[in-house]
This record gives C-alpha cells, sequence and structure tokens, in this order.
C-alpha cells in the first residue's frame, strides 16, 4: 500500500511503500510518548525503506535518543534517527541503521487512509506515566517491554499483509 504524508505545516511530504499498513502497534515508552504521543502513546507503522521519497527535505531535523543501559546505567545516543520538521515539530518517521531496509512512519503524519486494525499491541506499558489509561480491547495484547511479534508478523499472523506494497 503507497502511504503519503506530511507535516503539520506543510513543508515537508513523503511516500514509502508498505506491506504493513495496519496500525495497531501503541508505544508508552517515553521516547515515543515525549516525541510524538498525543494519547501518550505513539504508533509506528513499517515501510520499505527504498522506497521512501521525500519533498522538503530542507525542512528536516534528526533526533536520536539517549537511552540508559541496564547494566551500566550509562546513556547513550541510540542509533534510531527520529525524523521530524524543524518548522512545526511533527513527528515524520524513524528510521534505524541495525534494520537498513525498514522505515517506522508515524501513523499521526499519514495523510492516506489506513485501514482498522483487528487488535492492537500495547508496548512498553512499564513505561507509561499514571495519567494514561491504554484503552485495552478484548483481542489486545499488553507487554511490559517489546513483544516478540514483529510488525511483519503481526500482520502475517492475521493475514493482513500487502505483498503488492
Amino acid at each position: 500500500m503507497l502511504l503519503k504524508g506530511s507535516c503539520h505545516c506543510g513543508s515537508v511530504g513523503f511516500s514509502v511503500k508498505s506491506p504493513h499498513p495496519y496500525p495497531f502497534n501503541r508505544c508508552y515508552c517515553s521516547i515515543c510518548r515525549k516525541t510524538a504521543g498525543g494519547g501518550g502513546y505513539a504508533i509506528n507503522l513499517g515501510g520499505d525503506y527504498g522506497t521512501l521519497k521525500i519533498d522538503g527535505k530542507d525542512h528536516i531535523s534528526v533526533f536520536r535518543a539517549r537511552i540508559e543501559d541496564p547494566e551500566t546505567g550509562k546513556k547513550e545516543e541510540s542509533p534510531g534517527q527520529r525524523h521530524f520538521c524543524k518548522k512545526c515539530g511533527s513527528a515524520l518517521w524513524l528510521w534505524d541503521p541495525r534494520w537498513p531496509d525498514l522505515v517506522l512512519p508515524f501513523a499521526s503524519a499519514i495523510d492516506t487512509e489506513l485501514p482498522a486494525p483487528p487488535e492492537h499491541v500495547h508496548m512498553m506499558l512499564g513505561s507509561k506515566p499514571n495519567w494514561v489509561e491504554p484503552h485495552v480491547g478484548p483481542k489486545d495484547q499488553k507487554f511490559e517491554e517489546y513483544p516478540k511479534e514483529s510488525l511483519a508478523d503481526w500482520h502475517r499472523r492475521l493475514g493482513l499483509e500487502k505483498p503488492d506494497a
């Protein structure tokens, strides 16, 4: 499925092909929540990085979060690159060199009508603040940290993968 997205002010537009277009994965980690989550979480989609086309590259800024090493307590810069519009602050997508073929657009930046997921995955619930009340449906899964099932595996399990992306 071809996804088209943009920032709030219109300075950045982008498109990417996605075999995984269902916005099912709600991340409550402090990084997603503070950089992109209006409801206390952010939703990422999976896209093919090789198909990413960008208009307005000059208006993009990149943020790399500082993550605490659980063994040493030392904060280190994450390799993940969160792309934002530097004019209006809209979160656009995440790209990480550890998975170079994958780009994770934020569902909040997508203008294309997205399909409704039959269930949701609530992840990193151990990081959510007390004011956030997850709306968990009867089929939804909950995880204190990361689920073992990937974006692709979730789509595959439910027969929702779009091979024509």
